[in-house]
C-alpha cells in the first residue's frame, strides 16, 4: 500500500500495488466516504483502509472486465452495500449501475466523471476526478494509458470475449488517447491499473503514476503519428497472451465468489494421499529440491514473484491439477496466488510434498555445453521478442507458454538442453519436457545461461 499525494487538501488517494501481477488499485477517500477502483481478488486491504479512517466504502468502480486478475468488486459490494459502477458495454452479470460518458459520482467535495476510452477493450472507461472548483486533478486510466505505454488491444479477439479485431480496437485506442486523454490539462495526475512487467502492455515504465504533461513528452504511443502508424507500432512485439486471460474476463463479467470462501473450499490432502493418474501435478518447490526428487510427470513451477502469471500461462483454465509445496505456509501462499487468477477451483487437491519421490533430474555439465553445444538439441523457451537475440546458433525456439502443446516437435536423437533468460522458466520447461518425452535426456541450463548471454553479446 503506497500513499500518494492528495489530489486536493480534503481528498486522499491511496494506491495498493500487487507486484506479482503488476496491478495497481486505488481508494479515493473524501471524508468518511470511499470509492475503490479496480480492486484485486483479496478485499481485505480495502476493508483495513476503511477501518483505519473510520470511513465507509460506498462505490466500487471497474474500468473494464480485467483479463489478468480476478476482481473482488462483487464481494466488496455484498459485504459493504457499496454500489458497483461499470460501463453499460460490459453487459455485467452482477447488480450494478452503468457508468459512461456524462455519468458522475459525488464523493464529498469532489466528483468522479466517467469517460469512455475504448481500445484496450471495447468497454474500457477512465475516471476523472474533479475538485470543488471543477478543476481536473486526476485521471484513473485503467488499462487505457500506462506510464510510458498504452494498453494492448489484442485481448478480445477470442469469440468468448467478444471477437473484436485487434486493428479495430487499436483504432479506438488512437481516438481515445487523442480525443479524450491527451486533451486534459497537463497537470492532471495519471493513475493506471498496471505497472512494469504487466502483460497488458509492453514497455511500461517503473514509475507507478505520472501526469498528462509528462506522458505527452515521454510516452511513445502519444507522440504525433497517423492512425495507421499508431496501429502498426502498437501491434508489433506485443507480449504473449497467457491461457487464463479470456477465462478471467468472463469471470469478472459474472462476478467472482468470495476470496476466503474459495480458498477454504480447496481440498487439502495428506502427503501420502493417492493422486489420480493423468491429473497434472504442479510442484512449487525450489528447482534444486525438485531436481533431487519429485513425483513422476510433475511440473516445476516455483513459487516466486510471477508464479500466478506462469501458472495461468502453462495450465489451461479447463484443466484440473494437484498443487504441492514443502510447508504449510508455502502451500497456503500458492493457493492464495492461484485464487488471484481464478484458478482455485481447478485445484483437485493441495498437499505437502510426499516422502516418496521417485523421479530425479540430471545435473548439467556446463563445461560440456560451453565446449560442445552442437552435442545438444538446444531449446530456447524465451518469448519470441527475447529470442531475436539468440544465445546459441540453431536453437529451437518454443516459448514456455507453448511448450506443453509443442513438446513433440523437439527431436530426441541427442540430449536436450533447455534455457531461458535467467533460470526460472527453464526449470519449468525442462520438467515439461521430462513429462512429455519419457526416456529422453533432458538438461536444464538454469542460471548458468547468464554466462552464455554475456558471451553472445560480446
Amino acid at each position: 500500500m503506497s500513499p500518494l499525494p492528495s489530489s486536493t487538501a480534503s481528498v486522499q488517494i491511496q494506491q495498493f500495488y500487487d507486484k506479482g501481477l503488476a496491478h495497481a488499485s486505488y481508494a479515493i477517500r473524501a471524508g468518511r466516504q470511499i470509492a475503490i477502483i479496480d480492486p484485486g481478488r483479496d478485499p481485505q486491504p480495502y476493508y483495513d483502509f476503511a477501518d483505519e479512517h473510520e470511513a465507509r466504502i460506498v462505490a466500487v468502480i471497474e474500468t473494464h472486465p480485467h483479463a489478468d486478475f480476478v476482481s473482488s468488486h462483487l464481494e466488496i459490494a455484498d459485504e459493504t452495500d457499496a454500489t458497483i459502477y461499470c460501463s453499460k458495454l460490459v453487459k455485467a452479470g452482477y447488480p450494478h449501475r452503468t457508468f459512461d460518458d456524462g455519468d458522475r459520482i459525488t464523493l464529498g467535495p469532489v466528483e468522479l466523471h466517467a469517460i469512455n476510452t475504448p481500445g484496450h477493450s471495447p468497454d474500457s472507461i477512465s475516471i476523472l476526478l474533479l475538485d470543488e472548483l471543477a478543476q481536473s486533478r486526476a485521471i484513473f486510466t485503467g488499462d487505457t494509458l500506462f506510464v510510458g505505454d498504452v494498453g494492448r488491444p489484442d485481448l478480445r479477439e477470442d469469440d468468448n470475449v467478444g471477437g473484436h479485431k485487434r486493428e479495430d480496437l487499436a483504432a479506438m485506442l488512437y481516438d481515445s488517447t487523442r480525443r479524450r486523454l491527451m486533451t486534459l490539462p497537463p497537470t492532471t495526475k495519471v493513475y493506471p491499473a498496471h505497472g512494469p512487467g504487466s502483460l497488458c502492455g509492453k514497455t511500461t515504465s517503473p514509475d507507478l503514476d505520472s501526469t498528462i504533461g509528462k506522458e505527452l513528452k515521454t510516452n511513445y504511443a502519444l507522440q504525433p503519428m497517423s492512425q495507421d502508424e499508431f496501429i502498426r507500432v502498437l501491434l508489433e512485439d506485443q507480449p504473449f497472451m497467457p491461457k487464463y486471460f479470456s477465462h478471467d474476463v468472463q469471470l469478472n463479467k459474472a462476478g467472482a465468489l468470495p476470496f476466503e470462501d474459495s480458498i477454504r473450499a480447496v481440498p487439502r490432502l495428506q502427503p501420502d494421499a493417492h493422486l489420480e493418474a493423468g491429473v497434472l501435478i504442479i510442484d512449487t518447490r525450489p528447482q534444486a529440491e525438485f531436481k533431487k526428487g519429485h513425483l513422476p510427470g510433475a511440473l516445476n513451477l516455483q513459487d516466486g514473484g510471477k508464479f500466478e502469471t506462469w501458472l495461468g500461462s502453462v495450465v489451461d483454465p479447463r484443466e484440473q491439477f494437484y498443487l504441492l509445496a514443502d510447508s504449510q505456509i508455502a502451500l497456503d501462499t500458492v493457493i492464495r496466488k492461484t485464487a488471484k487468477i481464478g484458478y482455485e477451483g481447478l485445484i483437485k487437491g493441495a498437499l505437502l510434498t510426499p516422502a516418496q519421490l521417485t523421479a530425479t533430474s540430471p545435473a548439467t555439465d556446463v563445461e560440456q555445453v560451453r565446449e560442445h553445444p552442437e552435442q545438444f538439441t538446444i531449446v530456447d523457451i524465451r518469448n519470441r521478442a527475447e529470442a531475436k537475440q539468440p544465445v546459441f546458433a540453431d536453437a529451437l525456439v518454443i516459448p514456455l507458454p507453448e511448450l506443453r502443446e509443442r513438446a513433440h516437435e523437439v527431436p530426441t536423437g541427442k540430449p536436450i538442453l533447455v534455457h531461458c533468460a535467467g533460470g526460472y522458466r527453464s526449470a519449468a520447461g525442462s520438467s515439461i519436457l521430462e513429462a512429455a518425452l519419457p526416456g529422453a535426456e533432458i538438461y536444464d541450463l538454469g542460471e548458468a545461461i547468464t554466462e552464455f548471454q554475456k558471451q553472445a553479446v560480446h
